[in-house]
């Protein structure tokens, strides 16, 4: 299904070092995943709708409500340095 050659390709394009046994290791794997995801695909499904999401029909979530921010004086007692109003943190560049 998968020859080792392909899985050297895939190890490259990811820029990883893979040895010769891996390689064996990983297109045992990789072909018994495609095995299995052919499989799959022999799955009669013609009678199922389908879906992108497999939630119950409500939203597990709380509402969407609008309620007041939190106090900025406790916002910034977070933060281990604070300049003014702001969060001081060290220079990136």
């Amino acid at each position: 299904m998968i020859e080792k050659e392909q899985v050297k390709h895939i190890a490259r394009l990811a820029r990883l070092v893979v040895t010769d046994e891996e390689t064996e290791s990983f297109t045992k794997q990789i072909g018994s995943i495609l095995g299995y995801v052919e499989k799959l695909n022999t799955v009669d499904t013609s009678g199922i709708e389908p879906t992108d999401d497999v939630s119950p029909g409500r939203d597990p979530l709380r509402n969407d409500e609008v309620q007041g921010s939190m106090p900025l004086e406790k916002l910034l007692q977070n933060g281990p340095c604070v300049k003014k109003v702001y969060f001081a943190v060290p220079r990136v560049i």
